[in-house]
């Protein structure tokens, strides 16, 4: 698929996600078959100040392209603004959140509350289109409540705008990241609008991504909390949908391998002290299915130095060993 002239080669990309998908991951997740990745979300207003953060939050290496940075935010202009700031990390593309449910992003106007305004939808997706050079995406929720599902005109609203794809998350605001989740409202996307659409909401297998294409007629998978520990997933959907071929989930002695590439990637991106603690979560999620879990996803948490993850991946290839290579 194509977003304006930005070629998409493969069939699954990584979502942006708040607190997780920084650059380490991201590039991993790219060396594993995702085919296309979003930054974590910036404050367009944070950018505008030339926030130090935001900067970090930005920056995209080399391998991950394409590529694109998402911005938030309720002021067409300060988002215009932002954009134009965001262009000198080089993003292949402009995404907007409409989509976060976090009542600190959606409290304030900004995120999934859009959802509830599609014209200034469509006035901030205009804003930015007019600000940079290359395309500018929305990301929107089915809709912000039950009561309200609106994804189609909003969709519609970003279209006119001039958004070259839109990419719909099947659940409500309410929902947050809670069952079910509705594929049938990508669908209906799909079929008004004229430029592409990405579906998102569980893909956590190549079955699920296989039934998301066919269910939906979707242009392209975006994997979000699927592939959290499991970086592999994207080179198993692409054997999946290219070769029909359903690959294993790798054994705990790869599974390690990834998470110290990982965090060798995050310490130089970060100094170890941060990435340690960063971390953590990473290593409890790669532990998921792994006989005696818990106690693991507790030295997980206690991670300070490199040496703690050497000794942990130790550990966990160990009590694979024990269990017999269950996953």
């Amino acid at each position: 698929m194509k977003i304006g002239q930005v070629s998409i080669l493969g069939k699954a990309a990584l979502a942006p996600m708040a607190g997780v998908a920084d650059r380490a991951f991201r590039r991993l997740c790219v060396e594993n078959g995702a085919s296309y990745v979003v930054s974590e979300m910036v404050s367009c207003k944070g950018l505008c100040f030339a926030d130090e953060k935001s900067g970090e939050l930005l920056r995209l290496d080399e391998q991950e392209h394409p590529a694109a940075v998402q911005l938030f935010g309720d002021d067409p202009d300060k988002m215009a603004r932002a954009a134009e700031l965001a262009m000198a990390y080089h993003p292949d593309v402009i995404d907007i959140n409409m989509g976060c449910p976090a009542p600190k992003i959606a409290g304030n106007g900004c995120g999934s509350a859009l959802m509830r305004r599609p014209e200034l939808c469509r006035e901030i997706v205009a804003a930015v289109c007019s600000a940079v050079p290359v395309p500018v995406t929305a990301k929107i929720r089915k809709g912000y409540s039950r009561e309200e599902v609106n994804a189609v005109e909003v969709a519609l609203a970003c279209e006119s705008g001039g958004a070259a794809a839109v990419t719909v998350h099947g659940r409500t605001r309410d929902q947050m990241y809670g069952p079910p989740v509705d594929w049938d409202i990508i669908r209906q996307v799909k079929r008004a609008v004229q430029i592409p659409v990405i579906g998102n909401g569980d893909v956590d297998s190549p079955q699920a991504a296989a039934a998301m294409y066919e269910q939906t007629g979707c242009d392209l998978v975006m994997v979000g909390r699927g592939a959290l520990g499991a970086p592999w997933l994207f080179a198993r959907i692409e054997a999946y949908l290219n070769q029909g071929t359903l690959l294993p989930d790798p054994p705990f002695s790869r599974r390690m391998s990834l998470l110290l590439r990982q965090a060798e990637m995050a310490v130089a991106f970060k100094g170890e002290r941060v990435a340690m603690r960063e971390m953590r979560k990473h290593a409890a999620w790669y532990v998921r299915g792994l006989r005696g879990a818990a106690a693991l996803r507790a030295a997980a948490g206690q991670l300070t130095a490199w040496e703690d993850l050497t000794a942990f991946c130790t550990q966990v290839i160990a009590a694979a060993e024990a269990a017999g290579g269950e996953r």
